[in-house]
């Protein structure tokens, strides 16, 4: 559970981090920090970072950032795309669609 103080000031770096102003090393620090323990925080910083990446959005991609669905880090081989059917390539044989 936030303050009310404490859920300001993480709102206001994100609030720069995504108009892409200056964050200092400390405060992003003390984002992580909340992010790594607070999911809502979580989405507050990936939708900051999109918003940075991407500006804003209108119709369907739109709808879909502010769901915060879609890749969280575009064009990363590091993290690559989920494929629907790789995660049921390892169901069981009822699951399984052939």
């Amino acid at each position: 559970m936030l303050t009310t103080s404490t859920r300001l000031k993480l709102q206001n770096i994100c609030s720069r981090l995504a108009q892409g102003e200056f964050v200092s090393l400390q405060e992003r620090v003390y984002l992580q920090k909340f992010a790594e323990r607070d999911r809502s925080v979580s989405t507050w910083v990936s939708r900051a970072q999109r918003f940075q990446r991407e500006g804003t959005q209108q119709g369907l991609d739109g709808l879909m950032a502010d769901l915060d669905l879609g890749r969280r880090y575009p064009d990363d081989p590091e993290h690559p795309e989920d494929d629907l059917g790789d995660w049921f390539s390892n169901a069981s044989p009822w699951l399984r669609r052939d």
